[in-house]
């Protein structure tokens, strides 16, 4: 019984610092993306661009730089705690 909690509840390994490794460049590489197709959107658009289509796409790139915040700093705890 003590394998199986063990197995399952136990503390991770330090290689499974990895996930948040792998999500941070994740959400890095997707808020540059989304940053150029926001600017490239904004001056192909400029005279018909209205409020609501510009406060969305800056409300998702702030979404986007919280999340790799987060997962940036999960990921140096992670690695930190477990050296």
């Amino acid at each position: 019984m003590t394998e199986f909690l063990n197995t399952f509840f136990g503390p991770l390994t330090k290689e499974s610092c990895i996930y948040f490794l792998f999500l941070t460049v994740f959400l890095f590489t997707f808020l540059i993306l989304i940053l150029f197709i926001e600017l490239f959107y904004i001056i192909k658009n400029f005279k018909e661009l209205s409020f609501r289509k510009l406060t969305n796409g800056f409300i998702l790139l702030f979404n986007l730089l919280i999340g790799y915040f987060i997962n940036r700093l999960l990921y140096t705890m992670c690695s930190k705690s477990l050296a």
